[in-house]
């Protein structure tokens, strides 16, 4: 009896804090990543309602616009998948892609456009400070 409860105990892992606080910050930038991948294919799919429902609309950079919309929304995708895998494919595009929102919202501010850079700026900040913490986690 004591030789298969033994069995028991030692086929189950045994996990420290760091492993799961580690697990945890990455399954947060996931969904983060996923929610922001959401948000940036709505805009695309906006800019394509916008196109037809408006009159007069410069087909070529609408179409930049949104060609560069679906391109983005992939990459954060994918970047999120990454991070939901336990891979480190995904942690320079979601550094590069959340930089450029910052920018954006710099940009957005000074257009006026406060509740887009209310959005943009507290996702873009808690991705890359969990970002840069669970790097910094990694290589130590």
């Amino acid at each position: 009896m004591s030789n298969k409860k033994e069995r028991v105990s030692n086929s189950q892992p045994k996990s420290n804090g760091d492993s799961f606080k580690k697990h945890s910050k990455r399954s947060i930038v996931a969904t983060l990543l996923y929610i922001e991948a959401a948000i940036v294919l709505s805009l695309g799919l906006w800019l394509i309602f916008f196109s037809f429902t408006h009159e007069s609309v410069e087909v070529a950079p609408v179409l930049g616009e949104i060609g560069f919309a679906l391109l983005g929304a992939l990459g954060l995708y994918v970047a999120g998948r990454g991070y939901a895998k336990g891979k480190n494919y995904g942690r320079s595009p979601a550094m590069l892609a959340n930089l450029i929102a910052l920018g954006v919202a710099y940009y957005q501010i000074q257009g006026a456009f406060y509740i887009g850079a209310a959005i943009i700026i507290p996702l873009a900040v808690s991705i890359i400070y969990l970002v840069l913490a669970i790097a910094k986690s990694e290589n130590s």
